[in-house]
């Protein structure tokens, strides 16, 4: 048996994910946007909730929990580091953590920047990842709490993943991401390709999410602040990743 993964909108420009593990008919999903379009994809698909997996506190990923809980007296799972800022936490993971969902097993990636103790899902068994605001489609979330070096090793984690892992991350940013990818790294090909890709799947009408990590650790230069290329273009010779990170992600701020 296998996992089925729905992806659709939640408010301006959130993702919402419905995982459903067909073996045992248990269903979670990822961060709470807003509890009315997950009920809805849930009454479509015929589905219970059992699971909520929580990435960070941000309110655009926990608006929803307190009525899921309420409806379907699911299971809430978050991180550790945020037990004070995201209410109706029922059980903490913090990294190298598992958790199951039925018959799927998944593993906990702290990736922390955005939010001090951001994490990460990842099943190694459908490799699928679920990432919050940590990474996104040729860019990554902003960094409102942490500092550049540990955010660039959570980063460096998702990185290490399999090429073919499928990344689900939390808006659609990814032509916007593009914009300022291709003012720091013009000359790159493949980042010029995904480019077309995604200006191609919104002209009609199709979400840029999930994307292909091995296709990301080409073309977004947050996953490329150790790439000699990137790094001279960047003026940073003799400078270490988590500087080059920095300044990369300075420049995005101020874009």
């Amino acid at each position: 048996m296998s996992l089925i993964i729905k992806t659709f909108e939640c408010r301006s420009d959130n993702y919402g994910f419905l995982i459903h593990d067909e073996a045992t008919g248990e269903c979670a999903c990822v961060d709470a946007p807003d509890a009315a379009p997950i009920i809805a994809e849930l009454d479509k698909a015929g589905w219970r909730l059992t699971h909520v997996l929580i990435t960070h506190h941000h309110d655009d990923h926990t608006a929803g929990i307190a009525d899921l809980k309420r409806k379907y007296g699911c299971t809430i799972y978050g991180p550790t580091q945020e037990v004070g800022k995201i209410n109706g936490l029922d059980e903490l993971v913090d990294h190298n953590h598992t958790l199951d969902l039925g018959e799927t097993r998944f593993e906990v990636i702290e990736t922390p920047g955005h939010t001090l103790g951001h994490i990460s899902y990842f099943d190694p068994a459908s490799k699928s990842l679920f990432c919050g605001d940590a990474l996104f489609s040729l860019g990554c979330g902003r960094m409102f709490e942490g500092t550049p070096e540990p955010m660039w090793e959570g980063l460096k984690r998702l990185r290490a993943l399999p090429d073919d892992t499928m990344v689900y991350c939390g808006h659609e940013y990814t032509l916007a991401n593009a914009r300022f990818a291709l003012f720091i790294d013009p000359d790159n090909e493949a980042l010029r390709a995904r480019t077309e890709e995604a200006r191609a799947q919104r002209d009609a009408g199709q979400p840029t999410i999930p994307f292909n990590l091995g296709d990301d650790k080409k073309a977004n230069p947050f996953l490329r602040a150790d790439d000699p290329g990137l790094v001279e273009r960047m003026g940073m010779q003799g400078a270490e990743p988590f500087e080059v990170f920095a300044a990369i992600r300075k420049a995005k701020d101020n874009f």
